[in-house]
């Protein structure tokens, strides 16, 4: 339909309705394409663009906690863009401009003062897009760790070992380096091992191989291997690494109890002993004991004159 034909439309409706509105006619004429756009943008939306999100989002593999949210955004987007133009088919141009020169104004004081939140919502979009960790995973940052609960837009909470809620901006962790030990099927544990300078360190190494080769939570490939990375005050370092497979924290702290235990308890059995620091105290001079201060008196220290 062209340009002139629609609006000879509209004329001919508004000749129909006059003389049941009178002056009213133009108002109710302006009200009805406002609504029929705005109504028309909605079916848009449901019957095109919502199916194409949501094909878009099983492409890329989002979880439902990542979609929900962005459907609203998608969905708000639509809205403001249907109001937008029905404003503009119904004639309120002058109230358009007035409307765009307020949002500009309101946009720029918002963004002022919600500086912060909108920081940890950029952050949110990154977590979501990025997945550098997802909804049960066991994490780490600043000193800090425990399993994700949520991730919203704005802030991602974790709960800690000890059972406390951490309500964390999204912005701390997309600013700073957050370790995810159970993000990969299999986790590298390492444990170093001191022995005495007197023991054979090629008989504690078959130990620590043999007893991870006897645990079923160990995996044999890769293979358990034991490096010599210590000579330390009062031991000699050997680093055990093993492999774990599906980590979660609680698999992570009883595999390596388990493994630390049974190695131990062989050390004990053949043999091989874990010192403990020791050290030793001398002094150049000879030491002597002073029994009382009236001794110190008697030898001129202190004393009147």
């Amino acid at each position: 339909m062209s340009a002139a034909g629609g609006t000879s439309d509209v004329v001919a409706v508004a000749g129909t309705l006059e003389p049941f509105l009178r002056p009213l006619t133009g108002i109710v004429i302006d009200a009805a394409i406002f609504l029929a756009v705005v109504f028309a943008t909605y079916l848009l939306y449901k019957a095109v663009i919502a199916p194409l999100v949501l094909r878009l989002f099983d492409r890329q593999g989002l979880d439902e906690h990542a979609r929900r949210p962005l459907q609203k955004i998608v969905a708000f987007l639509v809205l403001f863009a249907g109001v937008t133009v029905a404003f503009g088919a119904a004639g309120y141009q002058g109230f358009l401009r007035s409307l765009a020169t307020i949002a500009a104004a309101a946009t720029l004081a918002i963004g002022f003062a919600l500086q912060d939140v909108i920081k940890n919502f950029v952050a949110g979009v990154f977590i979501y897009t990025d997945k550098p960790f997802r909804i049960g995973d066991w994490i780490e940052w600043q000193g800090n760790s425990g399993v994700v609960e949520d991730i919203s837009f704005r802030v991602t909470r974790v709960r800690t070992f000890d059972n406390e809620l951490l309500t964390v901006p999204n912005a701390v962790l997309t600013g700073d380096v957050v370790k995810n030990p159970v993000a990969k099927k299999t986790l590298r544990l390492k444990f170093v091992f001191g022995i005495d300078y007197e023991d054979d360190v090629e008989k504690a190494t078959d130990i620590i191989v043999e007893e991870a080769e006897r645990s079923d939570a160990i995996l044999d490939d890769p293979a358990p291997s034991v490096r010599l990375t210590e000579l330390a005050d009062s031991y000699v370092g050997l680093q055990s690494r093993i492999w774990i497979d599906d980590p979660s924290r609680a698999d992570f702290v009883k595999a390596r109890a388990d493994y630390v235990k049974a190695v131990k308890k062989r050390f004990d059995e053949e043999g091989i002993s874990i010192p403990f620091p020791q050290r030793t105290v001398s002094g150049r001079n000879e030491w002597t004991d002073p029994t009382s201060f009236g001794g110190a008196a008697e030898a001129g220290i202190g004393g009147d004159s």
